[in-house]
């Protein structure tokens, strides 16, 4: 079977979906007038157009929009009327001249209107509740990827750079925000006032931001002379200050990594209560949900801060890898948010040495691998026709295995020689546009390496390799074979390769040696001169591939394990050994055998991927057959948790702080331990009366426990408090937490309120979808989505659809899998199918687990 991304498709006409170079912009003057209490808005434009041939037709993007008049002129005097027919189906009106415009500089001027859409989409409203209970409006926007369009009319292509002079006209008492600075404010004298801000860079539409409402922010931070605030509804001042930390820690990181200073004149973080994805990168004004901006550091997880750490990175690492310079297409938005991940890992790993955030950067690598095994994986970079077609790109397989590609790729080379090439790259196509292939030429001039060659491999081919390792005979050297990795195996699997950055630790006769390796073909020998005891083949844990080491090396490698291994090490193996299980490569009794030699691991990341296998084959028992792996779960987690103890002790890291919440979270649900579930349900009870009396690391375990095993009494506190939070984390806990109650009764009620206003339609998705998992409840919800398909379709926002389809490869079993595909066959998503194909198949592959282990497993336990 084909890879799907390789199979044939219709090309369409580029005429239909890419606008002529003829006619190109360099200057918006764009002016508009939000009214929030009506949801609508007017406005006007005055384009500084290039004609390069000439013209009487214009075409431009627009979406949902209204044009009352368009007119050409130029310095000489010459004026054209313009008639202006809609196009819908092409996303793009055709301006019709009274007459032909000559080459050069023309002015096109514009009248139109719109509505401030619910959708979360171009020009929207977004609402909050105030001190008073009384809702505001707020108008913002999201243009990326080709939604600008849905704001103003304009040339949404992100090669058509151009400068961007705002004036917004709004209530006096409101607060305006653009990309530039504010430079004057001038009141209208009928309550209305017109703020203007200052020109932007140039720059590509997608990153325009508009903000109107009542807002406050904090006082401007100078960051080496570029002034930071947060922005936030009134009444969450307190909640601002980590993220005044973290930006200031990026803004200075960054300029000092790429060697060039920030690119805009100010910096804004917006937080915002609806908003459908993590955040933008608007250039100057970045916007976020809630929970990625804003934090109270008293009650604050680790994860929480983290959360906010790594956003706010990722957005000002943009601020030069994506906005200063801007990929020509959207082919190329890949490279956009794999550099960013990689950036915010960086970035956050200098901002807080002490989290360790690269050995947690392993977790996300994996969720990449899991989807790049299958057979409906895609290239990292695919050819982008029709712009919406680039919304199946924003995936695990662009953040996730772009940044792990890139991070391979920095650790084979160095990082000052990968820094210097980047720093290359940017100083060269500044304020313009570039194609993937010029990063590698960079790299490539900076380092001398064969960069193309290595990524070309990685970025246009689907999947990943597994590499086998074995000693050879003479046991002085080992042989590494590459073959793909996949869940489901294909007769092209032996044919695909790879240039595969190899990084080597073994302890010979000699001491401990490293070596570094270029596979690039089918296999490779290394040879150390003396026998060797046990090697690492992905030494440092960057590479983005599964190894399979002989048994003897295995055996050898993990006798030791937390003294021949780091973490990232130690997690791989552990990663490595549970995807070979799924794959019908190796026993399940190896995988748990494995599993007990981790007993007095300290590394939550290494415990998470034990906890994963160990929650799946749990999943996969019948239920009377479930006690036998809760009591192995308890076996194996207990010991930890008594070590431990329920208290942080003095000095104590905030990373073994968040390990006890993790193994106490898991040995009170899945383990179904009875004492642990009575105390987490103690301090939750604890946390209601004084939320600073619990270490904020056991919270999320007792909010989980809590529900676990909870009635319709602690159902009606967690709405309650849900409604009433603290932060914006606190919200999110109790609110998905709705999802973990066993009766089904309450959680046909939380499937109920999801299609409400009670839940913000940027949630309901998500908490849909994780109600899938759910083991008593999961049918539930898989019922309640094939009933209101086409109300979820209609009422949430296009990109939520597929995420919150996640939650079906959970339900695989004999009655439901079938049931799953039949209804995908005739329903579709309007953005990301090629995800739904990746979630069906996950289906499929764990459907094939349980029929090839379900008679066997529980004498495993």
């Amino acid at each position: 079977m084909p890879d799907q991304a390789t199979e044939a498709a219709p090309v369409p006409d580029e005429r239909s979906y890419r606008l002529p170079k003829t006619v190109t912009p360099e200057r918006y003057e764009l002016s508009l007038a939000p009214d929030l209490a009506a949801f609508t808005y007017s406005g006007e434009e005055h384009v500084s157009l290039s004609i390069t041939e000439a013209t009487s037709q214009i075409l431009i993007n627009v979406v949902d929009l209204d044009i009352q008049s368009a007119a050409l002129s130029n310095a000489s005097g010459a004026s054209l009327t313009g008639t202006v027919t809609m196009i819908p189906e092409e996303e793009r009106a055709s301006i019709a001249l009274s007459g032909e415009a000559a080459p050069g500089a023309w002015t096109l001027d514009l009248r139109f209107s719109g509505i401030l859409n619910d959708k979360l989409h171009g020009f929207y409203r977004s609402t909050y509740t105030d001190a008073n209970g009384e809702q505001q409006v707020i108008a913002t926007t999201q243009m990326e990827a080709v939604d600008a369009r849905r704001a103003f009319p304009c040339w949404d292509e992100p090669e058509m750079k151009a400068v961007f002079s705002v004036t917004l006209v709004v209530d006096e008492g409101l607060m305006a925000v653009s990309n530039g600075q504010q430079i004057s404010e001038t009141p209208l004298g009928n309550g209305k006032k017109a703020v203007k801000f200052a020109d932007t860079i140039k720059m590509s539409t997608y990153l325009v931001a508009l903000i109107v409402g009542k807002l406050e922010a904090t006082e401007p931070v100078d960051v080496d002379g570029t002034p930071l605030r947060i922005i936030f509804v009134p009444g969450k001042r307190h909640l601002a200050d980590f993220a005044l930390e973290a930006g200031a820690f990026s803004l200075r990181f960054f300029a000092g990594y790429y060697g060039i200073p920030y690119p805009g004149d100010k910096l804004d973080m917006i937080a915002l209560p609806d908003f459908a994805s993590g955040a933008m990168e608007n250039l100057g004004a970045i916007t976020y949900r809630e929970t990625a901006l804003l934090a109270d550091t008293s009650i604050a997880a680790r994860a929480d801060l983290e959360r906010v750490a790594d956003v706010v990175a990722h957005e000002i690492a943009h601020m030069w890898f994506g906005d200063l310079v801007t990929m020509k297409w959207w082919n190329g938005i890949w490279l956009n948010e794999a550099f960013a991940t990689f950036m915010e890992m960086l970035a956050v790993d200098a901002f807080r040495p002490e989290w360790q955030r690269w050995n947690t950067f392993g977790i996300s690598r994996a969720a990449a691998m899991l989807t790049d095994a299958l057979r409906t994986t895609r290239p990292i970079e695919f050819t982008v026709r029709r712009p919406e077609e680039c919304e199946s790109m924003f995936d695990i397989l662009t953040y996730e295995k772009g940044a792990g590609v890139l991070r391979m790729l920095e650790q084979y080379l160095g990082p000052s020689e990968f820094q210097r090439g980047i720093a290359s790259y940017l100083k060269q196509h500044e304020y313009a546009n570039a194609e993937t292939t010029d990063l590698w030429d960079a790299i490539e001039e900076a380092t001398g390496e064969p960069s193309r060659k290595i990524m070309d491999s990685w970025i246009f081919q689907g999947g990943f390799p597994l590499l086998s390792v074995e000693r050879t005979a003479d046991g002085n050297a080992v042989t590494i074979r590459q073959r793909r990795f996949r869940y489901l195996a294909s007769d092209d699997d032996t044919s695909v390769r790879w240039q595969v950055p190899v990084m080597l630790r073994a302890k010979t006769a000699g001491g401990v040696e490293t070596r570094k390796l270029l596979l690039d073909g089918e296999s490779a020998t290394v040879n150390f001169g003396s026998p060797v005891e046990w090697v690492v083949a992905n030494e440092r844990g960057s590479g983005f591939f599964r190894v399979r080491y002989d048994a003897a090396l295995l055996r050898a490698l993990t006798a030791g394990v937390q003294t021949n291994l780091n973490a990232v090490e130690r997690f791989n193996v552990v990663n490595d050994t549970w995807a070979s299980v799924l794959a019908g490569q190796t026993r399940v009794p190896d995988f748990l055998g494995l599993a007990r030699l981790f007993q007095d691991e300290t590394d939550r990341n290494v415990w998470v991927a034990l906890i994963g296998g160990l929650e799946f084959l749990h999943r996969m028992l019948p239920p009377p057959d479930r006690p036998k792996a809760e009591a192995f779960i308890r076996e194996l987690i207990g010991p930890a948790v008594e070590r431990l103890g329920w208290e942080r002790q003095p000095g104590e890291s905030d990373l073994i702080a968040q390990l006890r919440g993790t193994l106490i979270g898991t040995l009170g649900t899945t383990g179904e331990d009875a004492p642990t579930q009575a105390r987490a349900r103690d301090l939750h009870a604890a946390y209601v009366r004084d939320r600073s009396s619990v270490d904020p690391d056991l919270v999320p375990a007792a909010m989980g426990i809590t529900a676990h095993t909870g009635d319709a009494s602690d159902y009606e506190q967690f709405v309650s408090r849900y409604k009433s939070a603290a932060t914006p984390q606190e919200e999110q806990r109790y609110l998905f937490n709705l999802g973990s109650f066993r009766d089904r009764r309450l959680l046909q009620h939380t499937l109920e309120m999801a299609m409400t206003p009670e839940v913000r339609t940027q949630n309901a998705p998500f908490l849909i979808g994780s109600l899938m998992t759910n083991l008593d409840g999961g049918d539930l919800a898989w019922q309640f989505i094939k009933s209101h398909w086409d109300a979820m379709i209609q009422r949430f926002p296009d990109n939520t659809h597929v995420r919150m389809l996640a939650g079906i490869t959970s339900l695989s079993t004999p009655e439901l899998a079938p049931d799953i595909q039949e209804f995908f066959k005739t329903h579709h998503v309007k953005q990301g199918q090629k995800t739904l194909d990746q979630h069906l198949e996950r289906l499929q592959i764990n459907l094939a687990f349980r029929q090839r282990e379900s008679a066997k497993l529980v004498g495993y336990f």
